[in-house]
């Protein structure tokens, strides 16, 4: 078993190497360079526009309310759902993994990845609305497979690649919504938990190597939870998220602002450690077209993209749910997605590591980037809370509340990720079956202590990307059109017919739809 075990290890620790590592992470960022390029850099270009329809509108009943329309949801229910998924352990952890592996420097390069993955998430989410279509249930069903097959796969000589590609997508995103999407996030708010709130009548209980009752009990906890939540399906999962989304966001916002506040002299040098530090000649070997991306570079690409999955094609199968005709508008809402998850989340993370003790040292030392004794990068932004809030531990308590609600949201997003893989694999009706399995392994991200479980996820979710940054590439001229048509009509005044749906039925409903007022 050890050396069936090993080889495992060996074959995936080779596939995550390229799927993760520079190839991977160049054709993700490649992707949002040339999106972004055919554009005419749309983020910057139209950054009032994507604003007023995404922040600026949140107080527009059109966004918010609730649809009435079979397995339909509002852009602001999709966007939450969205969120729920991606703000998740990485917002914390992670950036502190990207800080203690690559150094100050590996922020800057997390906000460039976040910039162009802003763009590759609209064309994700412009695609996604696009190409989707009605299932069996008379439900909205959109993705990277929906678009490999129906726009890839209309290219000449592409059908057959199209459907190929379609299928392995929703294998690798149904696995990954096992691992990254369930077991390794409730392994985080166990381990959180049982050290900020340890119970040691239940904790003291060994019940097999490694695991306590304790674990048991909180992985039973939240299985519940999400059975509770996830077997209501999207339209419960949506209302969850809108409720919880907004109120962890900003908690954890003010929390951090709180610390930075607290230690404002370290804020001049923690931005120009970030900066002077990505710019170092270590971060770089090679030249030319054959740069190999240096450990600063690399952790802060790869960091950026495992908190905002822009590029893996995961949001856009509850964005194409929402009730927005549009695909210009829920492009936008990627676009804000993209830029609430990193530029807003991440970095106060980076920050509140960055400042706290910042001159002095404290857990992280920004003149040196030493990381103080006894920290990692599990525990560091927890260190930084205590730093402030140090009386009873309110500071590992409140990241550890926040883990919580970070993970847990992701668990629920990620299941409704799940369900459409599965759904476009085995039908609408069966997807039910999916939701059972998928709580079932909430429990085993309890009792789990072996990492190669979240190291093979780890792959399958990189390996999603793949098959949907081809469509994406493939597709950009589309992309441009459809973004064209909408700009012509909106901001020109142009008499054209709008671009809402390839399919021509599909079309002609939304147009009526939109010609009674609905």
């Amino acid at each position: 078993m050890d050396k069936i075990l090993s080889i495992i290890k060996s074959v995936n620790g080779d596939i995550n190497d390229v799927v993760w590592g520079a190839f991977g992470l160049l054709l993700l960022v490649g992707t949002g360079i040339i999106v972004t390029s055919c554009t005419k850099f749309f983020q910057v270009t139209h950054i009032g526009l994507w604003f007023k329809h995404t922040l600026g509108s949140l107080f527009n009943k059109d966004v918010i309310k609730h649809s009435k329309e079979k397995g339909s949801i509002s852009p602001f229910q999709a966007l939450c759902t969205a969120l729920a998924a991606t703000v998740g352990t990485g917002n914390i952890a992670g950036v502190a993994a990207a800080i203690c592996t690559g150094g100050a420097g590996a922020v800057f390069w997390m906000w460039v990845a976040a910039f162009f993955g802003m763009m590759t998430n609209y064309a994700e989410n412009v695609l996604g609305i696009f190409f989707r279509r009605k299932n069996e249930n008379g439900e909205w069903s959109g993705g990277a497979m929906y678009y490999l097959v129906d726009g890839l796969g209309n290219k000449k000589g592409m059908k057959y690649v199209g459907k190929v590609l379609a299928v392995l997508f929703c294998i690798f995103a149904m696995l990954a919504s096992f691992g990254i999407g369930s077991m390794g996030q409730v392994n985080k708010i166990v381990t959180n938990i049982a050290q900020a709130f340890d119970v040691t009548a239940l904790s003291s209980i060994e019940v097999f190597s490694g695991v306590s009752l304790y674990n048991i009990i909180l992985g039973a906890i939240i299985m519940a939870l999400t059975a509770l939540i996830t077997l209501g399906g999207l339209k419960r999962i949506a209302n969850v998220a809108e409720k919880i989304v907004p109120f962890m966001v900003v908690l954890f916002v003010l929390g951090s602002l709180v610390i930075i506040g607290v230690n404002y002299a370290s804020i001049l040098p923690a931005f120009k450690a970030i900066f002077v530090n990505a710019f170092k000649p270590e971060a770089f070997v090679g030249g030319g077209i054959g740069v190999v991306v240096g450990k600063v570079v690399t952790q802060g690409f790869k960091r950026g993209v495992f908190s905002n999955e822009a590029g893996l094609g995961s949001s856009v199968m509850v964005h194409s749910n929402s009730n927005i005709k549009e695909p210009v508008k829920q492009g936008m809402w990627g676009i804000f997605e993209v830029f609430a998850d990193t530029m807003v989340v991440c970095t106060m993370t980076a920050l509140v590591v960055l400042t706290a003790g910042g001159l002095d040292g404290g857990v992280f030392n920004v003149l040196t980037g030493e990381i103080a004794e006894g920290y990692t990068d599990a525990t560091l932004v927890g260190g930084a809370f205590n730093s402030i809030f140090s009386w009873g531990n309110i500071g590992e308590k409140f990241i550890a509340i926040a883990m919580f609600l970070f993970a847990f949201t992701t668990v629920l997003g990620w299941s409704h990720y799940g369900s459409k893989a599965w759904e476009y694999l085995f039908g609408a009706k069966t997807t039910f079956v999916f939701r059972i399995i998928h709580v079932c392994t909430v429990i085993f991200g309890a009792v789990l202590t072996s990492s190669l479980a979240w190291d093979i996820s780890d792959t399958f979710n990189g390996l999603m990307m793949i098959p949907n940054l081809i469509g994406v590439l493939v597709l950009t001229p589309l992309v441009v059109k459809i973004t064209a048509n909408y700009l012509r009509r909106t901001k020109k005044g142009e008499d054209i017919e709008p671009m809402y749906n390839f399919d021509p039925k599909v079309q002609a409903e939304e147009i009526a739809r939109v010609i009674d007022g609905e």
